[in-house]
C-alpha cells in the first residue's frame, strides 16, 4: 500500500476497475454469436480469478521485492500472460471469429474508463507515487481518448455521420496514445530500465489496487483498439 495516500484515490481506482469488468462482459454478451454470449460469465469469472491473483501477488509485496530485476516482475506474471492470450486469440480461427463477433460501438464507449484512470494518475503525481511525466500535465494526452470516444462512437455508429476510415484513424492515434503512456510507464517504474522519474518513480503500480492498471484495464482498452482495426480494416 502506498503511505499518506488518501483513501479517496483508491476507491476511485477500484471503482473504476469494477466498471472495466462489468462494461468487458456488456461487450461479450453483446456479441452477434449466441455461443459466445453463453461463454461471457465463464469470461467474466476467469476475469475475477485473474484480478484475485494480482492482488494476493501485490498484497504479498511480490512487485515491490527485487525491484532491480530485469524485466520488473509485473511484467512477466501480471502483462505477459495477457499479451500472449491476445496474441493466441488473434492467431487461432476461433479467436479470430470471438474478435469479429464483438460490437464496435461499445468496445468504443469502453475507451471512457481511460478519463478516470488519468485522474487517478494526476491525484498519485500529486502523492509522489508517479513521475509528473505520467500525467496529463507531462506526456500523457491519453486522456484524449477517454473524451473522444462516446463522440466517435454516437456519431460513429448510431449517427453514422463518420465513415469507416476516420474511425479507423481514430483508433490508431488513440492506439499510439496508449502505447506512449504504457512505455513512460514501464521507463519509470525503479528498476534497471528506468529512464524518467528518478526523484519521483512509478511505485503505483507496484501497489494495490493500482497494479491492476498494467494487469488487467490497460490489457483490456489496447484488445479493445485491436479489435476495433481489425474489423474496420475487413470491412
Amino acid at each position: 500500500m502506498i503511505e499518506n495516500l488518501p483513501p479517496f484515490v483508491s476507491i476511485i481506482f477500484l471503482i473504476t476497475t469494477l466498471v472495466t469488468l462489468a462494461l468487458f462482459y456488456w461487450v461479450i454478451n453483446s456479441s452477434s454469436t449466441e455461443t459466445i454470449r453463453k461463454k461471457a460469465s465463464i469470461i467474466l469469472f476467469g476475469s475475477i480469478i485473474w484480478l484475485f491473483i494480482q492482488a494476493v501477488l501485490t498484497f504479498n509485496n511480490f512487485y515491490n521485492s527485487n525491484v532491480n530485476l530485469f524485466p520488473p516482475k509485473i511484467a512477466l506474471f501480471g502483462v505477459l500472460p495477457l499479451i500472449i492470450t491476445i496474441v493466441l486469440l488473434f492467431a487461432k480461427a476461433r479467436g479470430r471469429k470471438f474478435i469479429d463477433s464483438l460490437p464496435l460501438a461499445k468496445i468504443t464507449y469502453l475507451h471512457m474508463l481511460r478519463i478516470p484512470v488519468e485522474i487517478v494518475l494526476f491525484c498519485l503525481f500529486l502523492n509522489k507515487a508517479v513521475p509528473e511525466v505520467m500525467t496529463f500535465a507531462g506526456r500523457n494526452f491519453d486522456i484524449i481518448a477517454g473524451l473522444t470516444a462516446p463522440l466517435i462512437a454516437y456519431y460513429g455508429f448510431k449517427k453514422r455521420a463518420l465513415n469507416r476510415k476516420i474511425i479507423l484513424f481514430w483508433n490508431f492515434i488513440c492506439l499510439g496514445l496508449l502505447v506512449n503512456i504504457v512505455v513512460i510507464a514501464i521507463l519509470s517504474i525503479p528498476s534497471p530500465m528506468q529512464k524518467f522519474g528518478f526523484d519521483q518513480p512509478n511505485i503505483a503500480v507496484l501497489n494495490f489496487p493500482f497494479s491492476w492498471l498494467p494487469t488487467f484495464i490497460v490489457p483490456i482498452v489496447f484488445f479493445g483498439h485491436l479489435v476495433s482495426i481489425r474489423q474496420l480494416l475487413k470491412k
